[in-house]
């Protein structure tokens, strides 16, 4: 069964495909007790008190920087909900690229079927929690947009995702809306002010990025078993990488694994040292680029 526009991915949750992103994402566990606590008002005031009364629109934001877990910890997060819920769930993943369209009128088109039409639709007899990543680019902040730059059409988009929310939030209160935003500042003011909650990404501290390498090594160990032996150094390279973020941190150990080809065909002749200079060069070309 092929997807309607703009939603690159949909199933019923819970699903064991994102079960493992609830805990994959090392943040302090009082964030993820707050952002399903938060999601379950939906679920609850929502669907018994006046709008009027409990001002909730159904929207949770996470926002912070590029590859700090955002969006698998919005995966997570669903099929958390649908764990806490007693209706049928269903996941809805937006792709915001598939909607945007540079030809006159069709992002407001595009946006006004999909919170109008789609969602609804697919919403119906049961509960959907829909993600849209990276919705600066849906929601765009019309303040910041100049009419000679920007087309008329960009500006009534952000209208369009604003007038459909609202008739999601009055309609249809069994949809819950997840966003993700890797820049808060383009966002419309509009937009974060319908967000019930805002969580905010920050770099994994010292203790994540220990957890984050140390389960790197015990994945790469259980095959090339000399690997294993350097989870005992995940102390020192967590202050090492101090300043990348979970994603990076990932791909780095990678790279130290292809810093020579030696060390590419056989993983077992990885070294802490190796694993430390990739982080170095790493922080070093993120202040590079930053400059």
């Amino acid at each position: 069964m092929s997807n309607p526009d703009g939603v690159a991915r949909r199933l019923h949750i819970p699903h064991d495909d994102l079960a493992v992103a609830w805990s994959s994402i090392k943040v302090p566990e009082a964030v993820r007790e707050r952002l399903l606590a938060q999601s379950l008002l939906s679920f609850t005031i929502r669907q018994k008190l006046a709008f009027e009364v409990a001002p909730l629109h159904g929207l949770i934001l996470l926002s912070g920087a590029p590859g700090t877990g955002k969006t698998t910890t919005a995966r997570g997060l669903a099929n958390q909900i649908a764990h806490q819920v007693s209706k049928k769930c269903t996941y809805i993943e937006i792709d915001p690229h598939a909607l945007a369209s540079s030809a006159l009128g069709r992002s407001q088109q595009a946006m006004t079927k999909l919170f109008e039409q789609t969602i609804p639709e697919l919403a119906m007899g049961g509960v959907a929690i829909v993600l849209l990543d990276e919705v600066e680019t849906l929601a765009v902040s019309r303040q910041k947009l100049s009419f000679d730059a920007n087309p008329a059409d960009v500006h009534r988009a952000t209208d369009a995702v604003l007038s459909g929310m609202d008739r999601l939030t009055r309609e249809h209160r069994n949809v819950l809306l997840l966003a993700t935003t890797n820049f808060a500042k383009a966002l419309d003011p509009a937009f974060l002010s319908r967000a019930d909650h805002i969580e905010e990404f920050e770099l994994p501290n010292e203790e994540a990025r220990r957890e984050i390498i140390h389960e790197t090594l015990a994945a790469i160990g259980g095959i090339w078993k000399h690997v294993k032996t350097l989870e005992a150094d995940a102390d020192k390279l967590a202050k090492v990488a101090d300043g990348l973020d979970g994603r990076r941190i990932r791909k780095e150990i990678f790279v130290a694994i292809g810093s020579d080809i030696e060390t590419a065909k056989d993983p077992n002749r990885l070294t802490r040292a190796k694993i430390e200079a990739a982080f170095r060069q790493s922080l070093k070309t993120q202040k590079e680029m930053a400059q």
